[in-house]
C-alpha cells in the first residue's frame, strides 16, 4: 500500500474515532446523566449511576486522545501539498482537544463531588456540568475553525473532490456562526442547529472518502516539492 494512502486511511479512522466517541460521550451518555433544571436529579444520576458517569468521563478522555491524533494525522498527510493550511488543522485541533480536556476534567470533578459531597452538593455538581456543556459550547469556534484549512486542503491539493472541499469550508463558517447565536439568540436553537448542517455532511464525507478511497491517484504520482531531484546546472 503506497504511504500516501495508508496516512489516509489512518487519519479517517482516527477521525471516524472522534465521531463515535463524541456520539456516545456528549449526545448518549451526557444525556442520561444531566438534568437540566433539577440540580438533585443531576446529582442523584451520578450517584445511582457512578460507572456510567465514569464512562462519560473516560469517553471524554478518548475525545481528547482521538481529536489530538487526528490532527497531527491531517497534518502528515497535507503538509507536503499545502504547508500552511495543514498547519492550521493541527493547531486548531489540538487547542479544540485542550478545550474538551477541561470539560473531562469538571465531569471528573463532578463524579467525585457527588460521591464525596462538599458543601452544596447537588448545586456544585449541576454547575460543574454547565461550565463542561458551556466548554463544548465554546469549543465551537475552534472545531469550525479546524475545518475551513482542511476544508482548504482540499481545495488547493486536488486530491479529494472540490465539492467536499467547499462543503469542509461553508461548514466551518457555520460552526462559527453557530457559536455565536447560542450565545446571542439562545430563545431560537434550531438556527444554531442549521448552521451546523452542512458541517456533518462534510465530516462524514470526508470520513468515509479517507477509509475507502484514502486520496485521488493522481496524488501518488505527485512528488512533493522537497522531494523532487533538482535538475543539474547548465554548465
Amino acid at each position: 500500500m503506497h504511504a500516501l494512502i495508508r496516512t489516509a486511511r489512518t487519519t479517517g479512522l482516527l477521525y471516524l474515532g472522534l465521531a463515535i466517541t463524541g456520539l456516545v460521550g456528549f449526545l448518549l451518555i451526557r444525556s442520561q446523566l444531566f438534568a437540566a433544571d433539577n440540580p438533585d436529579a443531576t446529582l442523584a444520576n451520578l450517584v445511582e449511576h457512578e460507572s456510567l458517569a465514569r464512562a462519560g468521563v473516560a469517553f471524554e478522555l478518548l475525545i481528547v486522545v482521538t481529536q489530538a491524533l487526528a490532527a497531527v494525522w491531517f497534518y502528515r498527510l497535507f503538509r507536503t501539498a499545502v504547508p500552511l493550511a495543514a498547519g492550521g488543522i493541527a493547531v486548531f485541533g489540538l487547542v479544540n482537544a485542550v478545550v474538551i480536556l477541561v470539560s473531562a476534567a469538571l465531569l471528573a470533578t463532578a463524579v467525585q463531588v457527588a460521591l464525596d459531597p462538599v458543601g452544596d452538593a447537588a448545586a456544585t455538581v449541576q454547575l460543574l456540568y454547565l461550565v463542561s456543556g458551556d466548554m463544548w459550547g465554546v469549543g465551537g469556534l475552534f472545531f469550525g475553525l479546524w475545518l475551513i484549512p482542511m476544508g482548504w486542503c482540499v481545495l488547493r491539493s486536488g486530491w479529494m473532490p472540490r465539492a467536499l472541499g467547499w462543503i469542509l469550508v461553508g461548514g466551518g463558517v457555520g460552526y462559527l456562526l453557530s457559536t455565536f447565536v447560542r450565545y446571542l439568540a439562545p430563545d431560537v436553537p434550531v438556527v444554531a442547529d442549521a448552521l451546523v448542517f452542512p458541517a456533518t455532511i462534510g465530516e462524514f464525507w470526508m470520513i468515509g472518502y479517507l477509509l475507502v478511497r484514502g486520496v485521488r491517484r493522481q496524488a501518488l504520482h505527485e512528488a512533493p516539492p522537497t522531494a523532487r531531484t533538482p535538475t543539474p546546472a547548465a554548465s
